[in-house]
């Protein structure tokens, strides 16, 4: 389906679950999240009505985040329901990869076609610390068991913090040269609640760039990414660049929270109810949210914050 700006909508992102095994500092609070009424969040019957009503307007990629997704007891289940949808061509999902090791080959039988795997450090103590839970083997063998399961498409992604980890840059990158994957740094966002970080921790991707003097620009696909790579290397390396140079003129993409709300803009407070909809009122409510979605977000930096109103893992990574 086309907007009113002429972009082609073709990807949901729809969050199965707000809760996570983790606590990353820029994501969710350290105390974690008020939990709502099973009653008031999605249930699986409703999320694979949504992604079929999403699939008869055109959307043709689908990713399924949270929080993180493989806390969800029914995730395969939803997977390989979602896998099966007529028009749905990807199915991807993105995880703190710790509990890759128990369900990344089921997830692979599910259907799941690609894999995101957040990380931010490789330095154990700023891996405990980021996550404040969480222990970087667990990451690292999460990662592994991706690539044993077959997922031959691997993405990892990192936040880039200045004074955390712009000065792992280099040895990030070096993931694509040890891994078949691609490294992606995405500029950290002002999300309403990450009081924690000042001016100095937006860092924008050109940083990247000067760090790796020797990487080269790469052929380019259809997503978000500047590509380049290393030489060498067995993946690329991607620059997200959503503050310092936003991609809202190329937006292909809507949200569904675990809650039941779709969101045009991952930086607008404005939100679609769809929970408790049929199919006809779930397919009328994607139609409207489509064609409400800006030409662009708000700017953001460090003093202008998203005007999103929920925290990154209400509304899915």
């Amino acid at each position: 389906m086309v907007d009113r700006y002429g972009r082609d909508i073709y990807y949901l992102r729809l969050s199965v679950t707000d809760r996570c095994n983790l606590r990353c500092r820029y994501c969710m609070p350290a105390d974690g999240i008020c939990k709502k009424s099973h009653l008031e969040m999605l249930t699986e019957d409703e999320m694979i009505t949504a992604v079929q009503a999403a699939a008869s307007l055109g959307i043709r990629k689908l990713r399924l985040t949270g929080g993180e997704p493989l806390v969800k007891k029914n995730i395969l289940s939803i997977c390989e329901r979602s896998a099966a949808i007529e028009g749905i061509n990807e199915v991807c999902v993105t995880t703190n990869g710790t509990l890759l090791p128990q369900l990344a080959k089921d997830l692979r039988a599910a259907g799941v076609d690609r894999l995101n795997i957040s990380l931010d450090t490789l330095n154990p103590d700023k891996y405990a610390y980021i996550t404040r839970i969480g222990t970087l083997d667990q990451a690292i063998r999460g990662i592994e068991s991706a690539l044993e399961a077959g997922f031959d498409r691997l993405k990892i992604n990192a936040v880039l913090i200045g004074g955390f980890n712009d000065d792992e840059i280099a040895a990030l990158a070096e993931l694509s040269r040890r891994y078949p994957a691609d490294v992606r740094f995405i500029e950290l966002m002002p999300m309403t609640e990450n009081e924690e970080f000042g001016q100095q921790a937006y860092v924008p991707g050109s940083a990247v760039l000067a760090a790796l003097p020797e990487l080269t620009q790469t052929e380019q696909n259809d997503g978000v990414a500047k590509l380049y790579r290393l030489p060498d290397a067995l993946g690329n390396i991607g620059l997200i660049s959503a503050v310092s140079s936003h991609f809202c003129a190329a937006c292909n993409r809507i949200r569904l929270t675990a809650d039941g709300k779709l969101k045009p803009c991952l930086h607008s407070a404005q939100e679609y109810s769809i929970k408790g909809l049929d199919y006809a009122g779930m397919c009328k409510a994607m139609e409207r949210v489509i064609q409400a979605k800006p030409a662009c977000h708000a700017p953001l930096s460090a003093a202008e914050r998203s005007n999103a109103g929920r925290n990154m893992n209400q509304i899915g990574g």
